[in-house]
């Protein structure tokens, strides 16, 4: 099986299309207060021969906690329901740009399937470059052969990061904005407060991306760096539920840098828990 990179451009996927072994999936993805339909979005156009990747469906529908990771079975199952084989390339997009897609590039991984890429741009570039357009709901495609495996050392749950808060043996990224992390602006979940986990550092998520697309490795990296990103301590990196946390993990990974483990529940989950110690401030 041929290598595929982390991420790949519109015009190398326009070249790839309607090749057997590759699949492509529109994991669409909108904030409660943004109040888009990310399906009817879909149906208005997208990428020919794409599926829904429904990040709120490849969840855990027994918590009330938002698109928490599903167990490896309902994964697989899902994932064959979408046409994606095992031995199958991967190519997941998003309609913002760069959002989403990096959370439904991070659980494939996490899930044991290598193979899968980012489109970077997502659905704005592969327009602005003049690829077509496919309207309507998504084809039928026969069901697949999915197998998933599980790497527990993607992830992180409550209790790693309580433990993690006594010993600081990882280094915790928190991927929103400045003013969430810190406490001086509002949460979009309605009564959540805002601020963040003792020790946590802010690297905004937004600062990784330049026009839709990821910015290039060596920024990247400057980055991290001045974020303590040293090689001495394991990283975890964190949002508000899970997704835009994602792009630090992807960006890690793009730098060349260990990328660790991902906080599922993240701050929609430390945040409402009363025991859970909360800080503000950019410190």
């Amino acid at each position: 099986m041929s290598a595929l990179p982390a991420l790949v451009t519109a015009d190398w996927l326009a070249e790839e299309l309607g090749k057997p072994d590759l699949r492509v999936l529109d994991a669409s993805y909108y904030l409660p207060a943004e109040n888009i339909d990310a399906h009817a979005r879909f149906a208005a156009g997208h990428i020919p021969g794409a599926q829904f990747f429904d990040i709120e469906e490849v969840a855990d529908t027994e918590t009330d906690l938002p698109h928490m990771l599903p167990t490896p079975g309902r994964f697989a199952r899902l994932a064959a329901a979408l046409g994606v084989d095992s031995a199958d390339r991967v190519v997941v997009y998003d309609q913002k740009g760069i959002f989403s897609a990096p959370r439904a590039w991070w659980m494939f991984r996490l899930f044991g399937h290598d193979r899968v890429a980012v489109l970077d741009g997502g659905l704005p570039a592969w327009r602005d470059g003049g690829h077509a357009l496919e309207a309507g709901p998504p084809a039928v495609v026969a069901p697949a052969r999915f197998v998933a495996d599980f790497y527990a050392t993607r992830v992180r749950g409550l209790g790693d990061m309580r433990r993690n808060l006594a010993t600081r043996a990882e280094l915790v990224l928190d991927a929103r904005s400045a003013g969430r992390f810190s406490g001086a602006d509002p949460e979009p979940r309605a009564g959540l407060p805002s601020g963040h986990i003792p020790g946590a550092v802010s690297v905004p998520a937004h600062e990784l991306v330049q026009s839709g697309h990821m910015r290039p490795a060596e920024a990247l990296r400057a980055r991290f760096a001045a974020a303590g990103v040293d090689g001495s301590r394991p990283i975890v990196t964190s949002c508000g539920s899970g997704v835009s946390a994602a792009i630090l993990t992807l960006g890690l990974h793009l730098a060349d840098l260990p990328e660790g483990a991902l906080y599922d529940g993240s701050w929609t989950e430390w945040a409402q828990r009363p025991e859970t110690p909360k800080a503000t401030g950019l410190e």
